[in-house]
């Protein structure tokens, strides 16, 4: 996967899988760009990758911001010229919003708009902020990043999981409009990630441990197993494939 000469974005690129996406794209030879709202965090992830010899920067990026995603779009193509490579990333997992995201008759609606707001609409605004830069060069490669909840069917976190869900249907309707003017678009949906916050979490053996038993392999993911999956959607070497949904879950579930 040579990414040689290409121009890729990550929002959402502060921590975990956007930031071992950055990671990945750079060291396949992408000029990345990391876009979050924790720009102290992208700018150390930009910075690290900088110090490995690769090519990074970070700028500020909120998916729940309509001018914030078009700012920082169009300023990766002013001073880069291109965009090659977009990774759809963000999602809101505050306490504030994902901790009182209930079920569908209880869930109060300030949170159900909040998660869509940045979870859903935050990715279709990143796209149609893309797509006139990506429609001129012919060509581009987006990957969404959804997650396993929009298919399990939990009994909780309902706008999170319609939120993610909602994404797929995103994903197809981009791929089936423009997919002969040389736009591809897929989404990964991760199971359990042992990102750096689980690995903090308090509980981290106890989640681990239910999560061992229902594993189709021996070991939990990390974010670099979604990085490497999204750096290959992304690449030219994925170019037959475009409408997807990815699980990369471990065999948690199948479809």
């Amino acid at each position: 996967m040579d990414f040689s000469g290409q121009v890729a974005a990550v929002i959402g690129g502060s921590s975990g899988i956007g930031a071992a996406t950055a990671r990945r794209l750079a060291e396949a030879g992408a000029t990345v760009v990391i876009g979050d709202i924790d720009t102290e965090r992208a700018a150390g992830v930009a910075e690290e990758i900088s110090t490995g010899g690769h090519t990074a920067e970070a700028r500020p990026a909120d998916l729940a911001e309509t001018e914030s995603i078009r700012e920082f779009i169009d300023g990766v193509v002013a001073d880069h010229g291109a965009l090659h490579a977009l990774h759809l990333n963000g999602a809101d997992l505050s306490p504030e919003t994902i901790g009182r995201d209930s079920d569908a008759v209880d869930v109060d609606l300030d949170v159900w708009d909040r998660t869509l707001q940045v979870n859903l609409t935050g990715y279709l605004l990143g796209i149609r902020f893309a797509f006139p830069h990506m429609l001129r060069q012919g060509e581009g490669s987006i990957v969404c990043t959804m997650s396993d909840a929009a298919f399990i069917g939990e009994p909780s976190r309902v706008a999170y999981a319609v939120s993610k869900a909602g994404i797929g249907a995103l994903v197809r309707h981009v791929a089936s409009r423009w997919g002969k003017e040389g736009i591809r678009i897929n989404g990964v949906a991760p199971g359990l990630v042992m990102t750096e916050a689980i690995e903090r979490a308090p509980d981290r053996d106890a989640i681990i441990e239910g999560i061992s038993h229902i594993l189709k392999v021996p070991e939990v993911g990390r974010p670099i197993d979604l990085a490497n999956a999204i750096t290959f959607l992304l690449s030219r070497e994925a170019r037959y494939i475009t409408g997807q949904v990815l699980s990369v879950n471990g065999g948690t579930s199948f479809r």
